[in-house]
């Protein structure tokens, strides 16, 4: 019995659900709420600290163009670089010193400065850095100072730099920035100055944007590139920036977008013309989540526990007289009727039991009258299906007229009618047995076959080939004499050809044996086969089969009479194969219209034994 199918299977799992049903309802309502309002708060807080973040990067970015347009504005400073052009070697070394004083005031006046370079026209650079202090050297021009050249006077922000651009020994990461230097009063070019910063500072200005360890701040310049990305475990690197995205954002704007694994916001920084964006993982957003998630956690597996046991008690409560109700039945289908179940339950039920112990005391009256009228019109049925095939009175005088033509030397209407008088001998014992070895049925087909070919005139050939094996097993006497006599009547005869009829052997997958007759003549349309297969297939039970059902398979003719086919036929056949081997054997047909037909009879392998168990 399947789980469901029983009363505790049934009752069980209503009872449980319904205690459960608007729990989970509100459980799915309450987390929804709640989730809906801490995405709310935390994509607030999110767009919060971008804007906040966002500020603090305009304020440090102002503060780092005011470092040059200090220098910018230094006249003694600029008045110094012009002059130094075209001053001597003695002169030289002095303004060097004077140039390196002024740029080192202004290196200390911010604790985050790397270094600060200023590269003449000449490619002469004053340098004063964290490493080396003040130096004066050669330059040569690279990408970075390319930039600085081709610049109008704006600031160039060059971004984050493993390490100095200008200083061999500062192996760190900087951040560089610079701009032109131009004489005030001709505004002409004199020089670039180079600024580099602890980057260490404008990391550390991303962390106000994070909302969690893991979350991740990239900064990108106008054409997409990373300028700064926040440093985060490989493993928490998730959601991917769609490409193009955010795009064009105006001063002061904040966009969000969710992608699958993260949510992201982005807010332009203007004054480096650069795009902020935070990416936080949707595992920090579900941080404040986790309090409501274990209560209600906690809470529904208190209750499935309380409910599962609740609901199991009432369920066995119930069903319980009725388990025993069914194993009393059990043993009834064991063949023990001589038990009752005693059950004292609700009302109903005790009808109900009372009613079983009647009906199987009267089950036992019944069963052994059932089989004793089983058995004898089980015989019945099979004596008046033999019955059909006991000619008794003709082998006598058929023996009798074989003699008087033996006496006249006729041998050939002798031997037809010595054939035709063993085959009446044969088919009129049943006394001895209803069954028969194979080998006697195939001794059978030739005296058949003597009378076909004899009467025929040797249109038809004739050929046995069964196995030596199958010889042995037994097989109900008078069924493959029908089949051929078919064949012949109603496959080859009407043929204006010569034809050949076929008996073989062939063994089945299964291990049973199949004796074939085969013939090339007419065959059958498809709807006379189709009629035929339904009536063996529709044939009654053989426990309720009667002898008047052997003659229910006739073929008919264009006017709509029988044509033929009296005594035994195939469904007789079919009918006796099942009723002495079983539901799985008997016959089966198969036929071309033009071509032939194939009537196959299946018998066990090992015999009737066998079968039957």
């Amino acid at each position: 019995m399947k789980p469901f199918q029983s009363i505790h299977g049934r009752l069980f799992p209503m009872f449980l659900l319904s205690m459960l049903g608007l729990l989970l309802v509100v459980t799915v309502v309450f987390y929804h709420r709640a989730t809906e309002q801490v995405r709310d708060k935390i994509s607030a807080i999110s767009e919060k600290n971008i804007s906040q973040t966002v500020d603090l990067f305009d304020l440090l970015l102002k503060s780092y163009d005011s470092v040059t347009k200090s220098l910018n504005s230094n006249n003694e400073l600029i008045r110094l670089l012009k002059q130094y052009n075209t001053a001597g070697t003695v002169e030289a070394v002095q303004l060097e010193k004077q140039i390196s004083d002024i740029i080192g005031a202004i290196f200390y006046s911010r604790n985050d400065n790397v270094g600060i370079h200023i590269v003449t026209r000449y490619d002469k650079v004053f340098s004063f850095d964290r490493s080396n202090g003040a130096s004066v050297r050669e330059y040569s021009e690279t990408s970075w100072f390319t930039e600085l050249k081709e610049s109008t006077g704006e600031m160039k922000w060059l971004g984050v730099f493993p390490e100095s651009l200008m200083s061999a020994g500062i192996h760190r990461p900087v951040f560089a920035f610079g701009r032109q230097l131009f004489e005030l009063s001709s505004l002409k070019s004199i020089g670039i100055v180079l600024i580099e910063t602890d980057a260490d500072a404008i990391a550390s200005a991303l962390t106000n944007a994070s909302l969690g360890p893991d979350s991740q701040v990239v900064i990108r310049d106008a054409e997409g590139d990373d300028i700064i990305r926040s440093k985060v475990a490989e493993t928490a690197r998730i959601g991917e920036i769609p490409v193009g995205w955010p795009g064009r954002i105006a001063p002061g704007e904040i966009v969000a977008r969710s992608v699958p694994g993260a949510a992201m916001t982005a807010a332009r920084i203007g004054i480096a013309d650069w795009t902020m964006i935070g990416i936080t993982p949707n595992k920090e957003l579900q941080l404040e989540l986790k309090d409501t998630q274990q209560f209600l956690i906690t809470l529904s597996l208190i209750l499935i526990v309380a409910a599962t046991v609740l609901a199991s008690l009432v369920s066995r409560s119930f069903s319980s007289p009725f388990k025993r109700l069914i194993q009393q039945m059990k043993m009834v289908e064991l063949g023990n009727f001589k038990g009752g179940v005693q059950v004292q339950s609700y009302y109903e039920i005790n009808v109900l039991v009372g009613s079983f112990n009647r009906m199987v005391h009267q089950m036992d009256d019944l069963i052994e009258r059932i089989k004793l009228a089983s058995i004898s019109e089980k015989n019945a049925q099979l004596q008046a299906l033999q019955s059909q095939v006991n000619p008794h009175f003709l082998f006598n005088t058929l023996d009798m007229i074989y003699w008087m033509l033996d006496e006249r030397e006729n041998d050939r209407l002798g031997r037809v009618i010595l054939a035709l008088s063993r085959i009446f001998r044969y088919s009129s014992d049943w006394e001895e047995a209803s069954m028969a070895k194979l080998r006697t049925e195939l001794e059978q087909f030739r005296h058949y076959f003597t009378i076909i070919e004899t009467r025929l005139g040797g249109r038809v050939q004739t050929s046995i080939e069964v196995e030596e094996k199958w010889l042995d097993i037994e097989v109900p006497k008078m069924i493959l004499q029908p089949i051929v006599e078919n064949a012949v009547k109603y496959g080859l005869e009407p043929l204006n050809r010569p034809g050949t009829l076929r008996v073989y052997s062939r063994e089945a997958d299964d291990g049973r044996v199949e004796i074939v007759v085969e013939d090339d003549g007419v065959g059958m349309d498809e709807v006379t086969l189709a009629r035929i297969e339904r009536t063996l297939a529709d044939q009654p039970e053989s426990d309720s089969a009667t002898a008047s059902d052997a003659n229910a398979l006739e073929e008919r003719d264009d006017d709509g009479g029988a044509r033929g086919r009296r005594g035994i036929g195939l469904l007789n056949v079919h009918m006796r194969i099942r009723l002495l081997f079983g539901e799985g054997y008997g016959l089966r047909i198969e036929s071309d219209e033009g071509l032939g037909t194939s009537v196959i009879a299946s018998f066990p392998g090992r015999g009737r034994e066998e079968a039957e168990g």
